[in-house]
């Protein structure tokens, strides 16, 4: 397995870069189109701060009155180009939650290189809630405005994730990460690891204007409880 650095290194530019770039020309869209979704990104995270920030300051006090440790944590992730970001989140777990994990790897319920599990002990009681209802993923909304993420692409993976793609999934990396994609709208948990690169290197191929402001109404359903939406 290649190492991962911060910078554009192995995770794209290694032994398969000429067949990358090729596939990256293939799917790349108009000046328009990227202008029109910063635009969107910056106006949509800007609004959501302010709108939410009732939500955000009341999950911050719930989070600190629920178990000890910071309200946010931040985790390296892997986003456009295969380049390290900072991303933040609520934390919905108890503070040693990855020195734990060892224990736990025999009851994965995920397929692949991620570990999902229903019942973990791990995840505190306010984190339940907040993953339930993806309030957990809130703080991302900075870095959609810092221009790590956009409002929708494809879900970003930790680096020691992408170090087991498949080539095909690498295809992922050639946009940026985002909140929101067809994972969220159609199962999440309930879809495996590789259905789910699937979906996300769908995305890449489909990707527009007009789709990404579908997926943002259609994962406001879904957050609200509307089934006809997923």
């Amino acid at each position: 397995m290649q190492n991962l650095s911060s910078t554009k290194e192995d995770i794209l530019f290694d032994e398969e870069e000429n067949l990358l770039t090729a596939r990256k020309s293939e799917y790349s869209k108009t000046l328009a189109y990227y202008v029109i979704k910063r635009i969107i990104d910056i106006l949509g995270s800007l609004l959501g701060l302010i709108i939410l920030s009732p939500v955000l300051l009341i999950t911050i006090i719930a989070i600190k009155l629920d178990s000890k440790g910071p309200a946010v944590f931040s985790q390296q992730r892997v986003g456009k180009d295969g380049k390290l970001f900072t991303m933040y989140k609520f934390r919905s777990m108890i503070v040693d939650a990855e020195e734990l994990l060892d224990k736990l790897k025999d009851k994965n319920e995920m397929s692949g290189p991620m570990f999902k599990m229903k019942e973990d002990p791990r995840v505190t009681k306010v984190g339940k809630f907040i993953r339930k209802t993806s309030i957990d993923e809130l703080p991302q909304l900075v870095n959609v405005l810092k221009g790590d993420m956009s409002l929708v692409g494809p879900r970003p993976n930790l680096p020691k994730e992408v170090a087991e793609y498949e080539l095909w999934m690498k295809d992922k990396l050639l946009v940026k990460p985002g909140l929101t994609c067809y994972w969220q709208i159609m199962g999440r948990n309930d879809i495996d690891f590789e259905d789910w690169m699937k979906l996300d290197v769908q995305y890449v191929k489909d990707r527009s204007t007009w789709l990404d402001i579908k997926l943002i109404f259609k994962t406001v359903g879904v957050l609200f409880g509307d089934e006809h939406a997923r």
